[in-house]
């Protein structure tokens, strides 16, 4: 379980960060680079995304090995659980392309 919210935790951490490495860039070529730096920083939001998820499959995945006979009920649970935490990062992504393509 705890493998699986640290794999999960490290891909979103990941992708934060290669969505950080373009505002480094863009700032040393003298563009906006308050607004890509904001955006880039946004990115974080995926981590809280990452560990929700992980959080809600360790739960579902201990509840089934206990009952096994309500999975069904378990995971319709799962999959709509995940996608509340899953809007955290959608959040963060949109805020990022404002910043990046509104507000630049």
């Amino acid at each position: 379980m705890f493998t699986e919210m640290l794999f999960s935790f490290v891909t979103n951490f990941g992708q934060a960060w290669v969505s950080t490495i373009p505002a480094i860039l863009f700032v040393s070529t003298g563009g906006n680079g308050d607004y890509a730096i904001g955006a880039g920083i946004t990115g974080i939001g995926m981590i809280g995304a990452s560990l929700g998820q992980g959080i809600v499959g360790q739960g579902a995945c201990l509840a089934i090995g206990r009952n096994p006979e309500v999975a069904g009920k378990i995971t319709t649970t799962l999959i709509i659980t995940a996608g509340f935490s899953e809007s955290g990062a959608i959040y963060a992504l949109v805020i990022a392309i404002l910043i990046l393509f509104v507000l630049a």
